[in-house]
């Protein structure tokens, strides 16, 4: 049962970025609706997790740190 609405969650979700990307291209209303309803909802999730993880763990996910293993070593 649980593996039918992780199935339907990913479908979901494959069919809002579809939307995104074809209202980007100028689709039909619905299809707009769609996109910005998808997008939206990316927004919340993504404001929901970064709220529950520590202000200091971003830093260093997005590259905040530079460790020196670049290829500026000369």
């Amino acid at each position: 049962m649980i593996v039918l609405v992780l199935v339907g969650v990913l479908v979901l979700a494959v069919g809002g970025c579809v939307c995104v990307v074809w209202a980007s291209r100028g689709g039909p209303r619905w299809v707009r609706a769609v996109a910005a309803v998808t997008l939206g909802l990316g927004e919340l999730v993504r404001r929901s997790g970064s709220s529950r993880r520590g202000s200091g763990s971003d830093a260093s996910v997005l590259g905040g740190s530079d460790s020196g293993s670049g290829s500026d070593s000369n």
